[in-house]
């Protein structure tokens, strides 16, 4: 039997990206909390960097809902994992929730940290290993994307952002007016382009939410 909440609790909705540095991990992140803010809800962002501004992995913690306690998605609870590319998916799949779904941009980006070996040991079969688990893994060649479609693969963690807009309970409406504040006028065009294939992606995929929720309290964990 499942537990259902009591209404007086707070409810909440999880989101972790993961990428290397470069990608515009944190641009992701940041327009999903604002999104949120903007829709009423209460939210946090946290980010971690890693050994190196541009290379190293970087990932970033979302919440948002009625009332959020802890700004750290517990492991196991995360309603959706995304991952810039394909190694960064795996490192961070444990903290996906049963039911949950893991978005996975088809890129690869070896370590530097791994030497000459990077190649030969990075987990190519990375999506049908995740799909093994009994995992639900939304695939989507985000960066052969931009660079087919928009000329620029630097855009694709927009493109990954419009798809997520498709399963989040954030208002359409909200996500150009945040594009606009936050995206230099030069690259906007551009932007709002990525993000629209992303929607146009997230809808022939279907709209099935990827998360519940109206149904999952804030426990207040920390990691």
């Amino acid at each position: 039997m499942t537990a259902v909440p009591n209404a007086t609790e707070p409810t909440i909705t999880s989101v972790l990206v993961s990428g290397v540095g470069g990608q515009g991990v944190l641009l992701v992140s940041e327009v999903i909390a604002r999104a949120a803010i903007a829709a009423g809800h209460d939210a946090t962002q946290t980010e971690v960097h890693g050994v190196s501004q541009r290379g190293g992995s970087v990932h970033s913690h979302v919440r948002f809902g009625t009332q959020v306690h802890s700004p750290l998605i517990p492991v196991g609870q995360a309603d959706l994992v995304v991952g810039m590319e394909k190694l960064e998916a795996v490192r961070f799949a444990h903290f996906l929730r049963p039911g949950g779904a893991i978005v996975v941009n088809a890129h690869e980006i070896p370590p530097v940290s791994a030497g000459s070996d990077a190649v030969s040991r990075y987990p190519h079969d990375a999506v049908s290993v995740l799909r093994s688990h009994g995992l639900r893994v939304i695939e989507v060649p985000a960066t052969d994307l931009a660079e087919r479609e928009l000329g620029n693969g630097r855009v694709a963690n927009v493109l990954v952002l419009g798809l997520l807009s498709t399963h989040l309970p954030i208002p359409v409406d909200l996500w150009s007016d945040l594009l606009t504040k936050l995206v230099p006028e030069r690259f906007l065009e551009l932007n709002r382009r990525a993000f629209s294939l992303g929607v146009a992606l997230g809808g022939s995929l279907g709209r099935e939410p990827a998360m519940r929720a109206a149904t999952q309290p804030d426990s207040g964990g920390v990691l």
